[in-house]
């Protein structure tokens, strides 16, 4: 049986890295499926190329079969993640293999579905395959993170953000954007890359945010929008509200007024009354559960200082981004500050610094 330990020329590495750049393109996209990207060569040559299909469907080895135009025989299959093996909403990858009269299976990384794990194996090398597996491992388990936590955790995995001024203040009034407009297009990019996003009813009547991507061509992209809010209190002329439709937005509340929530429903919002804790916060990680359960696999968070604080004290944020602003902003009108630095500190022992040479933010990645 391979192992990692197997030897790979360097166009194995080569192919395999193009697998890895083409799952990484979808990422985020998926659905509930991981993103997979696979590349199939002969003699030499890439005929084909395959990655997950938007929504989790077709799978990539599939899209890669389907796209070729020559006949496959003889061929080697590049594939990220071991292909599935099993009938669900699509038939079994292994099949369309085994079909095609592929020679030989090169994958990275075995998948940690039951339902699969091992068994692809098995069954390719039964019809005389030659299989590996391992090749740019450390690189592609990196990648897959999100993907094994979701499996193993039955959570999203959750990433959150938040910008501060010099003097660590995250609003004032009047001021609008707080880091520059470099920095702002890594936040649409990363909610292009997840599929939700939540804020508190707070931060959306103080602020009155779109919270869709706005990167030209990305738009349709833009993550379901979701809510906390207890009492239903949300501005009902609000961008979000007046968007608001049950395939865009879900709010969790405990105690709102009948006549608020009839005035919701109207609007077609998905309302989830959801258990608070003895503090009167909702209990994060039941929401969390229950967004996986609705299909959410990616969340950034966008809140403010007590509901990053929340994330970062019960250790739910996978990784956080911390935007810094080299301006100071004034104390004499209505303002907040951010003063969970020292929770980060704890909470995160590892971070880096993100380069950003376009702007003059600083950028802290910070990472379980």
């Amino acid at each position: 049986m391979s192992t990692r330990k197997d030897k790979f020329s360097k166009k194995d590495k080569k192919y395999m890295s193009l697998a890895l750049t083409l799952a990484s393109a979808r990422h985020g996209l998926t659905g509930e499926n991981p993103s997979v990207g696979c590349v199939i060569v002969k003699n030499d040559d890439i005929i084909s190329i395959g990655q997950t299909g938007y929504n989790g469907r077709p799978h990539a080895e599939y899209n890669a079969i389907k796209n070729s135009n020559e006949t496959l025989e003889g061929s080697t299959m590049y594939v990220t993640l071991e292909p599935c093996n099993h009938y669900g909403k699509t038939p079994p990858c292994t099949k369309e293999i085994i079909k095609n009269k592929i020679s030989k299976i090169i994958y990275s990384v075995e998948d940690v579905d039951e339902k699969v794990k091992g068994k692809s194996l098995k069954i390719l090398k039964s019809k005389n395959m030659i299989v590996k597996k391992g090749l740019h491992y450390e690189r592609i388990i990196n990648f897959y993170k999100p993907y094994f936590f979701n499996r193993k955790n039955k959570m999203p995995y959750v990433t959150g953000k938040i910008a501060v001024s010099k003097n660590n203040l995250i609003f004032n009034k009047g001021i609008k954007r707080i880091t520059d407009i470099h920095s702002d297009k890594l936040t649409h990019f990363l909610r292009y890359k997840n599929d939700s996003l939540m804020i508190s009813y707070k931060t959306l009547n103080e602020d009155n945010p779109k919270l869709d991507c706005r990167l030209e061509g990305l738009n349709k992209f833009s993550p379901k929008r979701i809510i906390l809010d207890n009492k239903l209190e949300m501005n009902t002329n609000s961008y979000i509200f007046r968007t608001a439709n049950n395939n865009n937005t879900i709010i969790f509340y405990k105690n709102a007024i009948n006549a608020k929530i009839s005035v919701f429903k109207k609007k077609g919002i998905y309302l989830i009354k959801s258990n608070l804790l003895k503090n009167g916060d909702f209990d994060i990680k039941i929401i969390l559960k229950k967004l996986y359960i609705l299909g959410c696999r990616n969340l950034l968070v966008e809140g403010g200082n007590i509901l990053s604080k929340s994330f970062i004290k019960k250790k739910l944020f996978n990784q956080f981004y911390l935007y810094k602003s080299p301006n100071n902003l004034s104390k004499l009108v209505a303002y907040k500050d951010f003063n969970c630095f020292k929770d980060l500190s704890l909470k995160y022992k590892n971070k880096k610094k993100i380069n950003t040479q376009l702007g003059k933010d600083s950028i802290t990645l910070y990472k379980n």
